[in-house]
């Protein structure tokens, strides 16, 4: 499309959407039309009244600064001579209010839209209709849209011409044809249940907590106001709670015309499981009027999992759930309060098991272009993509989070097996990789800076969001851990990496004489990383044997393997001494059964994924969560909540144990030297306690596929490889087999 042809309104309209009109004459016989799209802010369009495209929210959320996405539509069915075409603009995540605190940050301080539609003519003409000067602007029934807050609509107001459009020569951002995923509508879900609150509330509950909107099906009297408010909890006593969303008001007004209406928002959406009914005409409250409607990127199911265990299976729906909830065009952290940031360590933490459980390869090619895009001169990536923060307030630097340069592209190629995607993103890789190397005043240490550390883990001080392993253990193990990512990533690719194979063993090296004595992580580090305001002396986290220390120390390859054991033996006391209980956070979580698995602690590990004491993954299905929880007692034994003011019920973190379960329990594995599941390492390992498992990924082989089943002290196992694909079998009995493609049987007898 042609930059030049980008147009506004001619006047301020706020926080309302506008329309843009233009009739379509044509004097030839047309065979084929496209119409492609863009805007700062979102659009719809729509020709004779009929929605163009099933993707909502477009063109979706990119480094504005950088690239806007265009869509393109076959209309060629939908024209008539004399059709209108009309394209309705909010403000969207580029012109509204995003970013903490409810913060007026903006892209742009208006919206602007870019359209072509081309006609190609049966006799081989063609002919371009573009946005200009000639196209009418007019007010909509969308009297004020934001993200955070919601949508009013009054279907009463009449459309009121606003003038021509003006060309907005202003917009500079680069055009590009859609690279990610479109966002779409999903699951269509009923109420389960009207409730009348303690309070005397009328609220519908869905559920399921779930991003998307309600839409509503009424014919009510013309003035008719239906005020829709959104929660993802009620309190202990059963009233509706809504002080975990912050300063997002998630309000959905709509005014009724007197006719049949459809109301839900085009330009916003909200995180939810509950609907209270602010206002509504008591002949309007009928659970047939309302469906809420799971929105996020179209992706292609790829996973699919089932056991005998009904908490574990209610545990991988949730993660489902979560990373749905979440996959909104980015990686968002939530999709309720007044955040829903692509923060970068959410994404690192959870993008393996994101690739199994759905096709996300455009998905994260689309937004690891936005990494690259942001990644400083220097190499740093900051805390949030794309960036919704203005300079003075922006995120940290942080190990683990920046580290996402490094370990996602690393799984979207053993995932994938795509040598161009894993190409495009070495030079973000190696940018990042020296950014570490002059991080610190150490050559080949990270230490001192600000860092997120292993976040909401449970051995800092009560209620607290820090963690109390020390932060430059953490930053100095992801930089030894990126390295040696890196140097995969280049061998894979053909590169000569004997330079960075030198620094992977100088960091080692350094670490190791840094952070430990005599095999162990030394007990008291030097204080050098940021403490946060107000920090008490206890606050200042030094501690270097924590559970989440030793699972880096483990899973990175930190030590030597005379030295697995007695890591192994301590990791396991800590969490005794801890009364069983795990208390890791971000950084430490998603290795933590793995790294005991890896090291002769799989029973530790299975007790571990069943306890449902908190902090554990079944705690919160114990308390009817339905996604996965931002804390582990984000609800506390005694019904109160952890806080106010950071309290997602719905942060698909925690969910990385489904990778877990994925590689050690049902057995499947991809091999580095032959990604994309062409090889895979088959290895399943059985326990009573989930009575059985059918699970496995469909990939673009076919499908691989494990399931195993007692049947009274003996072990059956089914086994599908696809064609083209060779897996490497072992069993626990330890009898090995190199299978290809088909479907196998075997057994195994007990004890």
């Amino acid at each position: 499309m042609n930059h030049r042809n980008w147009v506004r309104a001619p006047k301020d309209t706020g926080a309302a959407a506008v329309c843009f009109r233009k009739k379509i004459t044509f004097t030839k016989q047309v065979r084929k039309a496209t119409l492609a799209v863009s805007a700062i802010g979102l659009y719809a369009a729509y020709l004779n009244g009929a929605r163009v495209g099933k993707n909502v929210l477009a063109p979706g959320w990119t480094s504005y600064n950088a690239r806007v996405q265009y869509q393109t539509y076959d209309v060629t069915g939908m024209l008539t001579n004399g059709a209108l075409l009309e394209i309705n603009v909010g403000q969207g995540w580029a012109v509204g209010y995003i970013g903490f605190g409810n913060t007026n940050h903006k892209f742009a301080d208006h919206t602007s839209l870019i359209a072509e539609l081309t006609l190609r003519y049966a006799d081989g003409t063609s002919e371009v209709v573009s946005t200009d000067r000639t196209w009418d602007v007019y007010t909509t029934a969308v009297l004020s849209s934001e993200i955070y807050h919601g949508e009013t609509v009054d279907q009463t107001a009449e459309p009121i011409c606003l003038g021509k459009a003006v060309g907005d020569p202003a917009v500079k951002t680069k055009l590009i044809a859609q690279v990610g995923e479109d966002i779409t509508e999903h699951e269509r879900l009923a109420p389960v249940e009207i409730i009348r609150t303690p309070k005397g509330e009328t609220v519908i509950d869905f559920g399921q907590n779930l991003t998307g909107y309600v839409e509503v099906r009424v014919k009510g009297r013309r003035g008719d106001r239906i005020v829709l408010h959104h929660a993802e909890i009620l309190d202990k006593d059963g009233n509706f709670y809504t002080a975990n969303m912050r300063a997002a008001r998630n309000e959905n007004i709509y005014v009724c015309s007197g006719g049949e209406d459809v109301f839900k928002p085009l330009f916003s959406f909200q995180g939810f499981r509950y609907v209270r009914l602010a206002e509504c005409p008591p002949e309007l409250v009928n659970a047939d009027c309302f469906r809420a409607v799971a929105v996020h990127s179209e992706m292609e199911r790829t996973g699919f999992f089932e056991c005998g265990n009904a908490e574990i299976n209610q545990l991988y729906h949730n993660v489902i759930w979560g990373q749905k909830s979440n996959y909104l065009d980015i990686p968002t952290d939530c999709p309720q309060r007044d955040e829903r940031l692509g923060w970068t360590g959410d994404a690192q933490i959870f993008c393996r098991t994101a690739a199994i459980n759905f096709n996300v390869s455009r998905f994260f090619r689309k937004w690891l272009g936005d990494v690259a895009i942001e990644q400083e001169a220097n190499g740093a990536v900051r805390g949030i993509v794309p960036n919704a923060l203005p300079r003075q307030g922006s995120t940290f630097v942080s190990a683990a989070w920046g580290d996402v340069a490094c370990v996602a592209p690393w799984e979207m190629y053993l995932a994938y097996g795509s040598r161009a995607d894993l190409e495009k993103n070495f030079p973000m890789m190696q940018k990042w990789v020296e950014y570490m190397h002059g991080a610190g005043p150490e050559e080949f240490l990270w230490l001192g800076g600000k860092h997120y550390g292993d976040w909401l883990a449970m051995d800092g001080n009560a209620d607290s969001t820090w963690g109390a392993t020390s932060n430059d253990l953490i930053a100095s193990a992801f930089f030894a851990h990126s390295v040696s990512l890196f140097i995969r990533a280049g061998e894979a690719l053909g590169r000569n990496m004997t330079e960075y194979r030198v620094l992977y063993q100088n960091v080692r090296n350094a670490f190791r004489a840094y952070f430990m004595e005599n095999g162990m992580p030394k007990e008291e580090l030097p204080l050098t990383e940021h403490v946060a305001e107000g920090a008490t002396p206890s606050d200042r986290f030094r501690r270097g044997v924590t559970q989440t220390a030793i699972v880096l120390i483990l899973n990175f390859n930190l030590c030597t393997e005379e030295e697995r054991p007695a890591l192994a033996d301590r990791l396991e006391q800590l969490i005794r001494n801890a009364g069983g209980l795990m208390q890791t956070g971000f950084v430490g979580t998603p290795y933590l059964l793995r790294t005991l698995a890896q090291n002769g602690k799989s029973e530790l590990a299975y007790q571990l994924l069943f306890e449902t004491r908190n902090p554990s993954w079944l705690y919160s299905v114990e308390h009817g969560a339905t996604t996965m929880w931002e804390h582990w007692n984000s609800i506390k034994e005694d019904g109160s909540f952890w806080s106010t003011s950071m309290n997602s019920f719905n942060h698909y973190a925690y969910g990385s144990v489904y990778d877990w379960i994925f590689n050690y329990v049902v057995g499947i594995s991809p091999r580095e030297d032959h990604p994309a599941y062409e090889a895979i390492d088959l290895a399943p390992h059985p326990d009573r306690r989930l009575g059985f498992v059918n699970s496995g990924v469909r990939t673009k082989r076919g499908t691989v596929r494990s399931a195993w089943y007692y049947k009274g002290n003996d072990v059956y196992y089914e086994i599908e490889i696809p064609e083209g694909a060779t897996a490497y079998l072992k069993l626990p009995s330890g009898h090995c087999e190199t299978l290809c493609g088909g479907s196998y049987r075997f057994a195994e007898k007990g004890e």
